[in-house]
């Protein structure tokens, strides 16, 4: 990759007009550190044909991702800042007269970030900077969070969604148009709006409900037997995805005689947009749900720095935080103290932290009681090493054989039929079935941790911070991913975090002494 060694347009304006640059502001120190933060073999990989040299050099462009991701920015808007806004223009290095260059150019550049072998590469400089300043050292606090962000896409309902998931077969499969011709009656695929019917009708709608499953499945059945491409396996696949979770066989029907109508209730892993098929319907809790992914984060409460993200897809037992944790802590060298909130409660993930040394500040999950105003677990006295569970009643049952995730069960059962606790312990008509957790010993410690005073002050004190670095990643209408699919917006959250590391680290005084990157508190 060559160098850029194209002349300013105009005058320079760091050099004019520097005394209109915020002091302490990211823009000056992007302006005076740029080529130092972000060098041009940082990017070499990126450009490795010899012939050429890029039409804008790489550590502009991603002085601009950074500012982009900072102010939450959309291309277009970008480049309007870029040519109008002394700031900006100072901060990537272009001359007073410099218009900039075409929005696409963005996209040219984040697509190869995506595409090679180190997307984040914004996120893990800054990183380093961060290791270089020692501002880490000494501070082993790490706060875990996780919030929904919603996608860049409309929800689609069922009848959207199968409309639009045929006419992707019917363009991106070789000879599917013309098995479509003749076996996809239901509507006309070619008329881009929706199905002309009643749809204040019930009946009409569940009359074009099941034409459209139909349609879907003699369209999957009669396609030519043929090797698919990506683009068209990946238009098959969608089609028999969003053709099969929506729909159950109809009242009266056998399964065989294809007749169909809308499921009742929501399947699991339910695509809601065959635009972006990776977006999900999300349960943050019981009440409150969203479509889109999940981002994660881990923060180091008294700097206020961002030591690691990822963004997940929203749905699926390796997305939840709990298990996305173990993956925000694996750069970490030093045992830390880990504080998180009930979700990242679970057994395995504190069986794991406690093999890695680390002290745990994370709450338990709630005692739940069969009965309202009744027993809870703790209630009853269990001994996993000998295997026994006594009731309140002073009742003693064996615990039997693990299950698949190794959870144990004593059966009370004919015990409980005489017993004056019952309306306190169960409503079961055969009495009661306690079940022992994997993890029991390990849960009911925890439980006994936390309602210790220190610990409730710890938690206190260092975990609610890291609900701002949260505030911070959704702010400036950052609650909304710009881009469709995990990959994307993955690199896009770590772009966003990079930024505010940096902002963060310059408020904290960030300079560079020569080749070294220090922190140099501001006096007032």
């Amino acid at each position: 990759m060559g160098e850029w060694a194209g002349d300013l347009v105009g005058p320079n304006v760091w050099e004019t007009c520097r005394e209109l640059i915020p002091a302490g502001s990211v823009f000056a120190f992007l302006a005076e550190h740029r080529e130092s933060l972000f060098p041009h073999s940082m990017f070499a990989d990126m450009y490795p044909s010899r012939n050429g040299r890029p039409s804008m050099p790489p550590q502009v462009l991603a002085a601009t991702v950074v500012l982009q991701s900072l102010h939450g920015l959309s291309d277009f808007d970008t480049v309007q800042q870029l040519r109008c806004d002394l700031r900006w223009k100072a901060a990537c290095g272009l001359g007073l007269h410099d218009t900039a260059f075409d929005p696409s150019l963005l996209a040219y550049f984040r697509r190869r970030l995506q595409r090679s072998a180190d997307p984040n590469r914004l996120f893990a400089r800054v990183k380093e900077v961060v290791a270089a300043t020692g501002v880490l050292k000494g501070r082993q606090r790490r706060a875990l969070d996780s919030t929904v962000l919603d996608d860049a896409v409309a929800t689609q309902d069922t009848v959207t969604q199968l409309v639009a998931a045929i006419r992707r077969v019917i363009r991106d499969v070789p000879d599917a148009e013309r098995t479509a011709a003749t076996w996809c009656t239901a509507h006309d695929y070619t008329d881009p709006g929706k199905p002309r019917i009643a749809w204040n009708d019930e009946a009409a709608r569940a009359t074009l409900v099941d034409a459209l499953v139909t349609d879907a499945l003699n369209l999957l059945g009669r396609l030519p037997e043929r090797q698919l491409d990506q683009k068209a396996a990946d238009a098959v696949a969608l089609l028999a995805l969003v053709a099969g979770q929506d729909v159950e066989v109809a009242d009266g029907s056998d399964g065989r005689d294809g007749r169909w109508r809308i499921a009742r209730g929501t399947a699991p892993d339910r695509i809601v947009s065959t635009v972006d098929p990776e977006a999900r319907h999300i349960h943050k809790n019981r009440t409150h749900h969203q479509e889109g992914f999940r981002a994660h984060a881990a923060f180091e409460p008294e700097t206020g720095l961002l030591t690691e993200v990822e963004l997940t897809a929203g749905t699926g037992a390796h997305n939840h935080e709990a298990a996305v944790a173990g993956h925000l802590l694996a750069d970490e060298t030093a045992t830390l103290t880990v504080l998180g909130d009930t979700a990242y409660g679970t057994g395995d993930l504190r069986e794991s932290l406690e093999a890695g040394g680390h002290t745990l500040i994370i709450k338990p999950p709630p005692l739940r009681q069969a009965v309202p105003g009744g027993f809870t677990s703790d209630d009853f006295q269990v001994d996993t090493t000998i295997g026994s569970v006594t009731c309140p009643a002073g009742h003693t049952k064996p615990l039997g054989r693990p299950d698949a995730k190794g959870a144990r069960t004593a059966q009370f059962k004919k015990l409980c039929i005489d017993c004056p606790l019952r309306e306190r312990c169960t409503r079961s008509k055969t009495g009661r079935a306690f079940q022992v957790h994997a993890h029991y010993d390990r849960l009911k410690a925890a439980r006994r941790a936390a309602a210790d005073p220190d610990w409730q002050a710890e938690y206190r004190r260092w975990r609610p911070p890291v609900e701002r670095a949260i505030a911070w990643l959704t702010a400036r209408g950052n609650r909304r991913v710009p881009y469709r699919g995990v990959l994307k917006n993955d690199t896009w959250l770590h772009n966003r975090a990079a930024a505010l590391n940096l902002r963060r680290l310059i408020s904290l005084g960030l300079t560079r002494a020569g080749d070294t990157w220090t922190i140099t508190p501001t006096t007032a």
